[in-house]
């Protein structure tokens, strides 16, 4: 659905993207992370057809950016973070007014199914300026489908939504994904991402990193176990450091956190010679990672010029 291939785009002097290669499927939701000003918004605006990129290449929907927008605007819904709705208008005729520029051609069953679908029906006939940043950010949502797009760049779209709204956004999300369509997730909700996300690409002009969170953790931090002991002696540290599965032990409190390839492998033998060496053990955990973890791991690296 999405193909770039040395994608960059440069303002003057400022290099804002800078040759970004990544492919996104049909059904998938893509993650594209970064700091502000790392260049997400432009990417967006390149993928959508509303900026021509500097140099390299890039197609979205079977449309090539910058030499088929106009196809390419059509096939593609976009939630910015500015809406941009009229406040004078009804939630009703909002939407009414960009299905028609859309050329959608049954606009009041359109209407009427994505304002149901984003709980907005009862609130139909009145003025969007009397709406809360939340109900603003679902009527949004709906005018960016209310074509049908084959792909949904969507920047932010829980953002100011209640924990009730955002639940809803997000089985939306989900349902958009089982229609086989491809969404473009830009979000500074890490957890959010983490749910959602079948890949995510941590972005910072360039691209640092690209894989499923889940292969993200592992390739940044391995696996590591905790064990919670009654005590800590040196023994314990020493009998686990002998085993050739260990990678690393530290010992945090009351806690042995070891490094392991395997844990599932590994985990019997390292309860055996902590129990030969006296240890008292309460309970066994793995220790989690998060995306969180990932994300600012990878700026560091890039920061201090590390590999990522």
């Amino acid at each position: 659905m999405i193909v770039t291939e040395r994608l960059s785009k440069s303002f003057g002097k400022l290099q804002a993207v800078q040759d970004l290669d990544l492919r996104v499927e049909a059904g998938e939701v893509f993650g594209f992370l970064g700091p502000n000003g790392a260049g997400k918004t432009t990417t967006v605006r390149m993928l959508s057809g509303l900026i021509g990129p500097t140099s390299g290449r890039a197609w979205v929907a079977g449309c090539e950016v910058g030499k088929q927008d106009g196809d390419l605007r059509r096939k593609v819904g976009i939630l910015t973070e500015s809406p941009g709705l009229y406040d004078r208008l009804s939630a009703e005729r909002n939407l009414g007014f960009f299905a028609d520029l859309y050329e959608v051609s049954d606009i009041a069953v359109q209407v009427e199914h994505y304002l149901r679908l984003l709980g907005l029906w009862d609130r139909r006939h009145e003025p969007v300026g009397g709406f809360s940043k939340g109900m603003r950010q679902k009527l949004a949502i709906a005018r960016a489908m209310l074509h049908e797009p084959q792909v949904v760049f969507l920047d932010e779209p829980t953002s100011a939504l209640d924990p009730e709204a955002a639940r809803l956004v997000r089985e939306f999300i989900g349902e958009l994904k089982q229609e086989g369509r491809a969404i473009f997730l830009c979000t500074h909700n890490l957890d959010e991402a983490d749910r959602l996300c079948d890949r995510v690409a941590v972005f910072r002009t360039r691209l640092l990193a690209l894989d499923t969170p889940a292969a993200l953790r592992r390739q940044l931090f391995g696996r590591s176990v905790v064990f919670h002991l009654r005590e800590i002696a040196p023994a314990y540290l020493a009998c686990l450091q002998a085993l050739p599965a260990v990678r690393a032990v530290e010992a945090v409190d009351r806690r042995l956190v070891v490094s392991l390839e395997d844990p599932e492998r590994d985990n019997p033998r390292l309860i055996r010679a902590l129990v030969e060496a006296g240890a008292e053990i309460q309970f066994v955990g793995e220790l989690k990672r998060t995306l969180e973890d990932v994300y600012l791991r990878l700026l560091e690296q890039s920061d201090t010029g590390k590999p990522s």
